[in-house]
């Protein structure tokens, strides 16, 4: 048979994720709402999209496009979507029924001109279209929630960070995440490094983007973040690849760095209602 060749106007995929209990996905569900609204940037948005973006973690100087993130509080439940040049990425919790309650991730392309597709050339393997690639989309959406906690208290995070820590016999400082390290943060927690993990120019770039050519000065800078990478990994918060210069965080580190993110990009308004159920006290 010879070889086959598609192409598509429209489509769409999702992921469903069944809860047996309807209580569970009510507790959860604003904290995931809540969580896209203030965490989720314009990159991450493009990368649930199967977009690229630069090794800084922007996007791209020739993108002319617009990210827009809303929800909708209908009948059913609150869905929440994040769009891009007509292309979508939402969830939404689709039912409460006896039998079981359902959280819906989906992905809807309504532009397909806006992805490339790839074809053979020259009898070479066939490369994966970057198109076909957005069916992972709901999959990449669901993990970037994975990391929302519902029982430890960003204070009980924060003093687990803000003590010295011991790492191959020698004593390294405690992480100041509210002050001089939360650049560092963010940076590590950038939507691109998720999958492939970071290296030290890969973190150079976004700390010093200015280029030199002077080679002392390049050491100079890679030896600082080295100390960084240094910090990180006494505190757990990142690990290395094995037989690769790369780094990634751990599933704790993520959990701490995406709680603490969270709480310093939320507004007043947001934290407030929070609060006051916690304090007896009415927003």
């Amino acid at each position: 048979m010879g070889g086959q060749y598609w192409s598509t106007y429209q489509h769409a995929g999702a992921l469903d994720v069944v809860f047996h209990h309807a209580t569970y996905l009510r507790q959860f569900y604003p904290r995931w709402v809540n969580h896209a609204m203030t965490t989720f940037s314009s990159p991450d948005v493009m990368r649930f999209l199967g977009k690229h973006i630069n090794s800084n973690g922007q996007l791209h100087q020739d993108f002319s496009g617009e990210v827009v993130s809303d929800f909708k509080r209908r009948a059913e439940g609150v869905r929440i979507k994040h769009s891009v040049n007509g292309n979508s990425v939402k969830l939404y919790d689709k039912a409460y029924t006896p039998r079981g309650s359902v959280l819906r991730a989906e992905a809807t392309i309504h532009n397909a001109d806006d992805f490339r597709v790839y074809r053979r050339k020259g009898g070479r393997p066939q490369r994966t279209s970057r198109l076909a690639s957005t069916a992972a989309g709901p999959a990449r959406y669901l993990d970037a929630f994975a990391t929302v906690d519902d029982t430890t208290t960003l204070d009980q995070l924060l003093q687990r960070l803000e003590q010295p820590r011991q790492w191959r016999g020698r004593r390294v400082r405690a992480l100041r995440p509210l002050a001089d390290d939360r650049a560092l943060l963010s940076a590590i927690n950038h939507g691109e490094f998720a999958i492939h993990g970071f290296r030290n120019r890969d973190l150079r770039a976004i700390f010093f983007p200015q280029t030199t050519d002077d080679k002392q000065q390049r050491r100079r800078h890679s030896a600082w973040i080295s100390r960084k990478l240094r910090l990180l990994r006494a505190h757990a918060l990142i690990t290395k690849i094995v037989g690769t210069h790369r780094y990634q965080l751990t599933s704790g580190g993520r959990r701490i760095i995406v709680a603490i993110l969270s709480a310093l990009r939320s507004t007043v308004a947001q934290l407030t209602p929070a609060t006051a159920q916690l304090t007896g006290v009415a927003a």
